[in-house]
């Protein structure tokens, strides 16, 4: 089987808006959970989200690009873009048809299906926009960035909710492993604060309601009673390893393990077994052909819900065992909230700049010990020591699983 590495990242997110930034917040345990400011929120549960800050697309996208797309479409070039650039492709001979794209997203266009369907209501049908079928659906998010980009193999979206960029990931990292392309985008992209994408989780009793942006996003913590909502846009330019090497790339890391589960037992709460995701990790650690003790760093889900942070504990004793204390974790949604179909790409990101530089970020806001989350977390600051292996959970609505492993090069 071919080798697969990292060689380029990209990254819109509520701490950073480009992937240095994002680190260096990260590392020093800033909060990217503030008060809501796309819309009036003031009369509603919840008034807080994880939104990206101070972005100014039309200094990397036309002026009839930033008219034109849905905000998730946007974060979503805008990060393949610093992805593009950094893994220096523009210098690249590529060829078109084994260059893939695997960007996703959760949700898709939900801005544009608020505004149009708004639109609708009040001045008829034919008033909506002749972009909205094209900014809505999920699939014209790698549409966008392959066409841009003139990557002429597969453009897929893998809608898996929160899992979504995850399995985009890993499904990519399976096709250059075996021999059917050589190079990818890959990742997600989520855009969902408005009233119908906030009001919507917050009316299911998903999302947390404290509305302190300092008390709400706090997985594994015994306060904690929903995620906070998130957007923005994680990419990683993939690439077979001979062929990275041959033209000169800079390698983060290398992908070796991928696992894909599901819990077949209901449309949003996870199996009370933790079956399903116990067997995805276990699977994901036979994929790289690794020993268990080999983990060095863990990022988990870590929603900061009730149920999800004690069964994803549970099943990381069911894979560690006693060996379980020994791994370092840290849940990164504790500052940057739930990105949804973008927040598996984003600690992807997270766990390939890990590996590289030996340094562990920090989970902010821990207080209140929960006996049935007993994990080693490293909080408040950073900890430098080597990683070499780190692996990354993400899990969808629907009972998806989707578990990878990222190895120092």
């Amino acid at each position: 089987m071919r080798r697969v590495v990292i060689t380029g990242l990209g990254a819109v997110t509520p701490v950073g808006n480009n992937v240095p930034q994002m680190w260096e917040n990260l590392k020093t345990g800033v909060n990217g959970i503030a008060a809501i400011t796309q819309f009036d929120a003031s009369q509603m549960k919840v008034r807080i989200a994880g939104e990206v800050k101070n972005l100014q697309p039309e200094l990397f996208l036309s002026p009839q690009e930033v008219r034109r797309l849905d905000r998730t479409a946007i974060l979503a070039l805008i990060a393949a873009q610093e992805a593009y650039q950094d893994s220096q492709l523009e210098k690249a001979v590529i060829d078109p048809y084994r260059f893939g794209v695997y960007v996703t997203s959760g949700i898709g266009g939900v801005n544009t299906l608020y505004q149009e369907i708004g639109k609708a209501v009040l001045k008829g049908g034919d008033r909506v926009s002749p972009f909205f079928v094209t900014n809505v659906i999920v699939n014209l998010i790698p549409g966008q960035i392959s066409i841009k980009y003139q990557a002429k193999g597969p453009s897929l979206a893998v809608v898996t909710a929160c899992a979504s960029s995850t399995n985009a990931i890993g499904e990519a990292f399976r096709a250059i492993r075996d021999g059917y392309m050589d190079i990818a985008f890959t990742g997600g992209a989520e855009s969902p604060i408005n009233e119908i994408g906030v009001g919507g989780f917050s009316s299911m009793r998903a999302l947390n309601t404290s509305n302190d942006p300092d008390n709400a996003s706090i997985p594994f913590d015994k306060r904690r009673s929903g995620f906070v909502i998130g957007e923005g846009a994680g990419v990683l330019i993939l690439e077979e390893y001979e062929h990275a090497v041959k033209r000169g790339a800079k390698i983060y890391a290398e992908i070796v393990g991928y696992s894909s589960t599901s819990d077949a037992y209901h449309i949003t709460a996870p199996d009370e077994t933790a079956e399903a995701i116990t067997v995805c990790m276990k699977q994901a650690l036979r994929d790289a052909r690794l020993e268990k003790e080999k983990i060095d760093y863990i990022n988990p889900h870590g929603t900061s819900t009730v149920y999800n942070d004690k069964l994803e504990t549970k099943a990381i004793y069911n894979v560690f065992g006693d060996y379980t204390k020994n791994i370092l974790m840290s849940a990164t949604k504790s500052m940057t909230g739930h990105t949804m179909g973008a927040i598996g790409a984003m600690e992807a990101i997270i766990c390939a700049k890990t590996v590289q530089e030996d340094t562990i970020v920090p989970m902010i806001n821990y207080r209140e010990f929960d006996p049935e989350c007993d994990l080693n977390f490293v909080l408040d600051r950073p900890m430098h020591k080597q990683v070499k292996y780190a692996l990354s959970n993400n899990l969808g609505f629907g009972g998806h699983n989707a578990t990878i492993i990222i190895k120092k090069i």
